[in-house]
């Protein structure tokens, strides 16, 4: 059993996409799915200003916007077409991929967090015009908090930006991460022709297919013939090429799983161009499945009983069913369908009968799974993001930290007969992880608290509400800025401040709210024995 299971781990990559918004990342995401011909053509759906929304997005209100607000998994396999060194140890074995894309928007960071919980590397996708953007920025540094390495993308080179060495130095400087270009395009950005491979001086060059909906065609050819055909773009290549080098930024493998360097493609998602190279580059440099320690420090290898970690918990995608999916991410251990399993926090059984391969809002029965997977278990109302799955021996995962929020609004059902949907609705929200819910014996059940880490999150729960259990509400912001973790010992005292309200959270934390930063200032020195404990910022 184990050594079957070590033979499907180094079969495995998984990963996240990351990104500003309007990077391309959904763009991206399709891309690879195409490239991995799971899918016969980029775009089946016709979204906002007659733009195609992508595979992932499934959300009416991601697919009105244009932007992605959840979390999704895609799984597909891979058979590389790079040389002998990308292929799993039986080269008739494909690779597995499990691509977990991402909100992309800033508001949404928290969910982008859980899923950076759940993969073992990310490619950082920034927009060749625009470099490095605040959200970006944010969510290297949980990659690099969490030891997670990060493989660079420069998308939209079909467009104008700026030039390969402004870009590789912003990175540099502005994140201390040492980018070591495996292509460098040629033509500047706005003229993409092909990409140099630095490691085989061979030229890659594409052909645009209509609209970019097809895999763009590739041709391979030498250096003197690339030179013929193009001229002073490829004179300027080989030229950047060079320098690199002799700055020393080759690819060098212990650096990139450090997280010192990284690996940069130059591509254009939209046309299909530097996408195989990509899935290539995963193949060979990210790592497969590595074991996890447990709450106490103690590591689960990837070869022991099945364990896995829940990381995002989504409701409503199938609505004809209403049902609600639970992602988990396998850590160890084979999975079958149908085995029963323990629930750490609970310490209950729990029965996998319904599990599921995601790919987008589709779904497909799955029998078995191994560590790297992403499983969707159907009707998991017990399940929570964070929670932990395991055949004996136990195991319990440390659980996954709230943000602290930023925004606060109440909540309220716009009639009284709507009272219980209203109930059952704020239960399942706050369950999935949607926003963080808040209650006072003042404001009642009827008007609870909502604490989010951006606005755009409250909409989405208004949206939901509506949709899926006809529940009119009316949301008011509140007018409280920032929350500290506090006990009930000093909950009394808070209540009794000005510009100031205590809660206790749905997981039993206390929150006393406060009006502004410098309400919190005058507390914390005039009430110095009252606890008041930050909460986890969501750029930590």
């Amino acid at each position: 059993m184990s050594s079957d299971v070590a033979t499907e781990v180094r079969r495995r990559r998984t990963f996240a996409i990351i990104s500003h918004p309007d990077a391309g990342k959904s763009t991206m995401t399709e891309a690879l799915a195409l490239h991995a011909r799971m899918i016969s053509e980029a775009g089946a759906i016709h979204g906002k200003a007659g733009r195609k929304s992508t595979v992932s997005d499934w959300m009416e209100m991601e697919k009105a916007r244009g932007i992605s607000v959840s979390s999704t998994a895609l799984q597909f396999n891979y058979t590389s077409q790079g040389s002998p060194t990308t292929g799993p140890d039986d080269p008739e074995l494909p690779h597995v991929i499990n691509l977990v894309d991402t909100p992309g928007h800033a508001d949404f960071s928290e969910d982008t967090y859980r899923v950076l919980t759940a993969v073992d590397a990310a490619v950082m996708l920034i927009d060749a015009a625009k470099g490095l953007e605040p959200q970006t920025l944010k969510l290297f540094q949980v990659c690099r908090h969490r030891g997670i390495p990060v493989v660079t993308v420069v998308n939209k080179w079909d467009r104008p930006g700026r030039t390969p060495l402004e870009l590789i130095d912003e990175i540099s400087e502005r994140i201390g991460l040492t980018p070591t270009p495996l292509f460098v395009p040629v033509g500047i950005a706005g003229d993409f022709r092909g990409l140099l491979d630095r490691r085989t001086g061979e030229y890659v060059h594409f052909t645009r297919t209509a609209g970019g909906a097809k895999i763009a065609p590739e041709e391979i050819m030498g250096a003197d013939v690339a030179a013929e055909r193009e001229g002073d773009a490829w004179v300027a290549a080989t030229e950047e090429s060079e320098l690199l080098s002799e700055m020393g930024q080759d690819h060098d493998q212990e650096m990139f799983l450090a997280g010192q360097t990284s690996p940069m493609i130059f591509a254009s998602a939209m046309l299909n161009f530097g996408v195989r190279q990509l899935l290539e580059t995963l193949v060979e440099l990210a790592p497969a499945p590595a074991g996890r320690a447990d709450v106490d420090g103690r590591l689960r290898e990837v070869t022991d009983p099945f364990s896995a970690v829940v990381f995002k918990v989504q409701a409503g995608m199938d609505a004809s069913h209403r049902d609600r999916l639970a992602y988990m991410r396998i850590v160890s251990g084979e999975f079958e369908r149908g085995m029963v399993v323990t629930h750490a926090q609970t310490g209950k059984p729990f029965a996998t009968k319904y599990a599921q391969a995601v790919f987008g809002r589709d779904r497909s029965t799955v029998d078995t799974a191994y560590p790297g997977d992403v499983v969707g278990l159907v009707n998991a109302t017990a399940l929570a993001p964070g929670d932990t799955l395991y055949d004996d021996p136990r195991v319990q995962f440390p659980p996954i930290p709230s943000f602290a929020p930023e925004h606060f609004s109440s909540l309220r059902a716009t009639t009284a007969d709507k009272y219980k949907q209203f109930r059952k609705a704020m239960d399942q929200l706050d369950s999935e992880g949607v926003v963080q819910v808040l209650r006072n014996d003042t404001r009642g059940d009827a008007s609870p608290v909502l604490a989010a880490v951006g606005p755009m999150q409250f909409e989405v729960v208004t949206a939901r509400m509506k949709s899926e259990f006809n529940v009119d509400t009316v949301i008011e912001p509140l007018g409280y800025t920032l929350a500290r973790r506090t006990d009930e010992h000093s909950a009394p005292e808070l209540d009794r401040q000005r510009g100031v309200e205590v809660f206790t959270r749905t997981d039993g934390a206390i929150l006393a709210l406060f009006s502004d930063k410098w309400r919190l200032q005058y507390i914390e020195k005039e009430h110095s024995d009252l606890t008041l404990e930050p909460l986890v910022a969501a750029a930590d």
